[in-house]
């Protein structure tokens, strides 16, 4: 029998507040909705602060110290979730402090401006997928720990390291063969790709910008096929999966 606990206003106001970056920033603090998730980020190594979790999925969290977690009603969740459809459970956990050292060597995803949460959390997503361990995001790119962003990742943010730089430097510093993506480069089916360089993907509505551009070695091309071909342009994260299967491929 579990009891039932009001959320304190406090409480509210500090979660609720965690929706933007500077109070993300300012707290060390950020939200993540969903058992699944929840539970992904919980076998690792990032410190859990609170957990709200519903009485009929409070047994899924027996493990966890009980100063920690608390039992809440469905329409208290749905008061502190950021989503349309709430979940189950919401935690907020502890951001964790970051080596921004970043060894010029490997496979490496450099990302310029992006924008959109969904995007982002999907690239870090396919970092997990294809063996990139640190993801070098530019100052002006969306906070990874932005809620969409998390939610995207499906856990995948704790086993990629998110660095946020400044990337002209970053690449200008850099001994690796930079790769970026665009409409007139080399169609990426037939160029002979390496196994370490920096993949460099642009901002979705303006592409790569004019000052990172001009740091571009290889230009590739993902080709369209079929014979209308009227699509402008791929979604910078569906472009960012092939990009990084062809590398892995070998090219």
């Amino acid at each position: 029998m579990y009891i039932i606990c009001m959320v304190s206003k406090n409480q509210k106001k500090l979660i609720r507040s965690l929706k933007q970056k500077k109070y993300r920033k300012q707290h060390g603090l950020f939200v993540v909705e969903g058992v699944k998730v929840i539970n992904e980020i919980l076998n690792t190594h990032f410190v859990l602060q609170k957990l709200f979790v519903l009485a009929a999925n409070a047994h899924l969290y027996s493990a966890v110290e009980k100063s920690k977690w608390q039992i809440v009603s469905a329409a208290e969740l749905s008061q502190l979730s950021f989503l349309t459809t709430p979940q189950k459970a919401i935690a907020v956990f502890e951001i964790p402090k970051v080596n921004a050292e970043i060894k010029s060597s490997g496979l490496q995803v450099v990302l310029d401006n992006i924008k959109d949460p969904g995007n982002l959390g999907t690239i870090i997503r396919l970092c997990d997928w294809f063996g990139v361990e640190k993801l070098i995001c530019s100052r002006e790119t969306v906070d990874c720990y932005n809620p969409k962003v998390v939610q995207a990742t499906m856990g995948s943010l704790t086993r990629v390291v998110v660095v946020y730089t400044d990337i002209e430097q970053y690449i200008k510093t850099s001994e690796l063969n930079v790769f970026g993506t665009f409409m007139d480069g080399e169609n990426i089916y037939q160029a002979k790709l390496p196994q370490e360089g920096i993949l460099l993907m642009g901002n979705e509505a303006n592409g790569i910008s004019s000052e990172i551009e001009k740091l571009v070695e290889h230009r590739i091309a993902i080709p369209r096929f079929g014979a209308i071909q009227k699509a402008e342009s791929l979604n910078v994260a569906t472009a960012a999966a092939i990009a990084l299967s062809e590398f892995r491929r070998g090219g």
